[in-house]
């Protein structure tokens, strides 16, 4: 198994739409970042700590590529919205791919190119690029938090596929 580290705004959505991914067996919802050990969603939610909220994929790379999320990260949001994502201000929103590898960190830059290149953005994207820091898990309310309350702020993985 291996990991892979995603910002894309509200981690809820971001959680509900690896796991529906083929391959994926585990999505947890938490923060990345260096400031503040062990941060809480209420001091994340200052934009003072520096993390992000972010989803950290469990996946298994016999069945589905590391590439293959990048695609799909992009793909489900927004990478041109600076710090943001819809109506989520703040840099604990930002577009970011935390990498685990030297890699990681090629695939990542390489799918970055292909998504500005692609014509499907009319701005620049904005996505972050950073080596992999702590991961630590949000609370437990947040997790598998649409599956417990209903709700949807991403598009579904499904939805992606038939487009």
């Amino acid at each position: 198994m291996e990991k892979a580290t995603f910002g894309a705004g509200c981690f809820w959505g971001v959680e509900s739409f690896f796991r529906e991914v083929p391959g994926v067996v585990d999505a947890v919802c938490g923060y990345a970042g260096v400031r503040t050990s062990s941060p809480t969603y209420k001091q994340v939610c200052t934009d003072t700590t520096g993390h992000a909220e972010v989803v950290e994929v469990t996946f298994d790379p016999a069945k589905l590529s590391y590439g293959k999320l990048v695609d799909l990260f992009f793909k489900m949001h927004d990478p041109t919205q600076l710090n943001r994502q819809g109506p989520d201000v703040g840099t604990q929103y930002r577009s970011a791919v935390f990498t685990h590898s030297p890699e990681q960190a090629r695939v990542a830059e390489e799918k970055k190119a292909e998504a500005q290149a692609s014509g499907r953005y009319r701005k620049p994207v904005v996505t972050s690029i950073e080596p992999a820091q702590t991961f630590w898990p949000a609370e437990d309310y947040h997790q598998r938090y649409f599956e417990k309350h209903g709700g949807s702020c991403h598009v579904s993985f499904a939805e992606l596929e038939r487009s």
